[in-house]
């Protein structure tokens, strides 16, 4: 990445758990990209906090629903350093959050009902290319209670349950996609008001689908939830999954379904032939 940017970038390794060495690689700089993942069950915004100390505009990629939470409660700090800070600025859920405002403001402003029902559809071709981190966020992933909202009402749901067959059109086509734990499924219920949401996800081949569904049947979700031995799966796993990549590509598409009173219903779609691009 250096060699391909030139001559304003250089190399730097940082420890994103010691706050010195993060201040002192964020002084005098831009922008700081906060891409190192996993974000689950992480308990500190380390890198948050140093951007603002240093008033370092700040973004991350945050997939996780209580590290996105945690980082909005440095709200004021953010806004008393005069620092930009923005989390979940991922594909999903930050691409998909997008889509999901674009449909509910055409909704409200031809007054065609009220939104409803918005369900958040994923799916990605083995690891999408991402390797190893997103290995290890599913794994952590499944071992969260999903959260989800019917009619206004908070409900908690099994990870990788609820399975439906999606339509992600052309160059994907029907994909099984299961109920996960995701942030915008919180934000999209507070801040666009819509009564009923849920995001599932799915991957292919279909054995990663049984395999990770076995995984919160029969593994406690104590082990799940443990950075160390969930980072003991990947490394195990690690190795076949790659080769498998190697056959599955690395495709992602994002759907988003809006549903209002009234029968109105759309969709919008947003494919990719590669994740890691």
């Amino acid at each position: 990445m250096v060699a391909t940017l030139g001559n304003n970038a250089e190399f730097a390794e940082v420890d994103i758990n010691n706050a010195k060495s993060l201040e002192s690689a964020l002084t005098d700089v831009d922008l700081v990209v906060h891409a190192a993942g996993p974000f689950q069950q992480t308990e500190n915004c380390t890198v948050l906090e140093a951007a603002i100390r240093a008033k370092t505009a700040y973004l991350d990629v945050c997939d996780d629903t209580s590290y996105a939470l945690r980082a909005k409660s440095f709200m004021n700090e953010a806004l008393a350093a005069k620092v930009p800070a923005i989390t979940t600025g991922g594909i999903y859920p930050g691409v998909s959050n997008l889509m999901a405002a674009e449909l509910v403001r055409v909704a409200k402003s031809e007054n065609k009902g009220e939104p409803e029902r918005l369900r958040f559809y994923y799916y990605t071709a083995g690891t999408g290319g991402a390797g190893p981190t997103i290995l290890a966020t599913s794994f952590l992933l499944l071992g969260e209670e999903v959260t989800a909202y019917n009619k206004g009402e908070k409900i908690k749901l099994r990870p990788y349950s609820g399975m439906l067959n999606i339509d992600f059109g052309k160059g994907i086509g029907k994909k099984d996609v299961y109920l996960l734990n995701l942030p915008e499924v919180t934000s999209a219920h507070e801040v666009l008001g819509v009564p009923t949401v849920s995001a599932r996800f799915g991957t292919a081949p279909f054995i990663w689908n049984w395999a990770m569904d076995a995984m919160t049947r029969f593994l406690p979700s104590e082990v799940l939830r443990d950075r160390s031995k969930v980072q003991e799966m990947v490394r195990l796993f690690d190795p076949v999954v790659r080769v498998i990549d190697g056959y599955a590509g690395e495709r992602v598409s994002l759907r988003v379904d809006l549903e209002c009173s009234g029968g109105r219903q759309t969709i919008g779609v947003f494919s990719h032939k590669s994740l890691s691009m």
